[in-house]
C-alpha cells in the first residue's frame, strides 16, 4: 500500500517523530498509519509518541549570536515550569547553535540536521528531551542573520525574544544601540519597521476610517472637506509614529524618535548605524492553549 507526502506529514503531527523516521515507518507498515505508529513505538519512540499530541504552548524564545551569526529560536513545552528547567534551556541553546552553524533552509531541514555536539538529529535529540523531561517538547520556528551585526535581547526569561540586525560603519560597538532598539521592539511590537513599508492600500483604509469617524462627529462633520483632508494627513503622521519602529517615540527618551536616537548615538561613537531588519518571537503566540478545568478533572476521577 503506497503512501503520500500528506501521510508523512500526518504521521509526523500525530507522533512528533522526524520526517525520515516517519517515512521509514510508513514503508515498513506498507502505508498503514496505525501500524506505522506501532512501528515507531516498537523502535523506542513510544513515550514521545504518546506525548506528541499534547499542546505545547509554553517554552522559550531565545536569541543569540554564534560566531557572528544572529539566531532566534522558539522551542515549546507544555508548562512554564519546564521552560525554566536547566536541561530544557540547554536544549534550546543547542538548537540555536545548530541553526547558526548548519544554516538549515527551513524547519524540516533543521529537524534533520545533526544536533550540535552529538550524532543525533535535532528530532532525535528532541525525543530524548521528551523522555527525560516528561513533557511534549517541540521546536517551532527560527530565524537567522548571517550578514551585518546582530544584537539579541531576551525578555522575562524567554517570554519574548528579539533579534535586531544592523549595518554598522566606523568600527564602533553598536551593542548598546541594538539592545535599546530590541527592547523597543519587545515592548511595543510595531507593525512595521519603517514608514516606507506601509503600502498605499493600508493608508487608504486608515484614511477611510478616519474620514468616517469625522463624519460621525458633529463638530468635524460641519468642516469643509479640504480641512478634513488636512486633519487626516496629520493623523496619518501619528499613525506612522504609533505603528512604525523607526518613527516611534523612543521609549527611553520621549523627546526623540528611534531613528533619530540611532543617528545621534552612533554619531557620538564616531560611526553610523543603520537598521536593517529584526524578528520578534513571543512564546506561544498563535497557539491555541488548552483550558484546564481541574475541578471537573478531579470530579471525573472520583466518579
Amino acid at each position: 500500500m503506497a503512501f503520500t507526502a500528506a501521510d508523512v506529514k500526518n504521521l509526523r503531527e500525530m507522533t512528533g517523530v522526524g520526517m525520515m523516521d516517519c517515512k521509514k515507518a510508513l514503508t515498513a507498515s506498507e502505508g498503514d498509519i496505525e501500524k506505522a505508529v506501532e512501528w515507531l513505538r516498537e523502535k523506542g519512540m513510544a513515550a514521545s509518541a504518546k506525548k506528541a499530541g499534547r499542546i505545547a504552548a509554553e517554552g522559550m524564545s531565545y536569541a543569540t549570536v554564534v560566531d557572528g551569526v544572529g539566531v532566534m529560536v522558539e522551542v515549546n513545552a507544555e508548562t512554564d515550569f519546564v521552560a525554566k528547567n536547566e536541561k530544557f534551556v540547554e536544549f534550546v541553546k543547542g538548537v540555536a547553535a545548530t541553526v547558526a552553524k548548519q544554516n538549515p533552509a527551513d524547519l524540516d531541514a533543521l529537524m534533520e540536521c545533526k544536533y550540535e555536539g552529538t550524532d543525533l538529529t535535532v528530532t532525535q535529540q528532541q525525543q530524548e528531551m521528551v523522555l527525560v523531561i516528561g513533557e511534549n517538547i517541540k521546536v517551532r520556528r527560527f530565524a537567522r542573520y548571517a550578514d551585518g551585526v546582530s544584537v539579541p535581547y531576551v525578555h522575562a526569561g524567554g517570554k519574548i525574544g528579539v533579534l535586531v540586525n544592523l549595518s554598522v560603519e566606523g568600527g564602533i560597538d553598536a551593542t548598546e544601540i541594538g539592545k535599546d532598539v530590541a527592547m523597543q521592539v519587545a515592548a511595543l511590537n510595531p507593525r512595521f519597521w519603517d514608514k516606507s513599508q506601509v503600502t498605499q492600500d493600508i493608508l487608504d483604509e486608515e484614511k477611510k476610517i478616519m474620514m468616517v469617524q469625522m463624519e460621525n462627529d458633529p463638530k468635524m462633520a460641519s468642516k469643509p472637506e479640504q480641512v478634513r483632508e488636512k486633519i487626516v494627513m496629520g493623523k496619518l503622521n501619528k499613525f506612522y509614529a504609533e505603528n512604525c519602529l523607526l518613527q516611534q517615540e523612543f521609549v527611553k527618551d520621549n523627546t526623540t524618535s528611534v531613528e533619530k536616537y540611532m543617528a545621534s548615538a552612533s554619531k557620538a561613537l564616531g560611526g553610523s548605524v543603520t537598521f536593517k531588519d529584526a524578528v520578534r518571537f513571543e512564546t506561544g503566540e498563535g497557539i491555541e492553549k488548552k483550558e484546564e478545568n481541574f475541578a471537573a478533572e478531579i470530579a471525573s476521577l472520583v466518579k
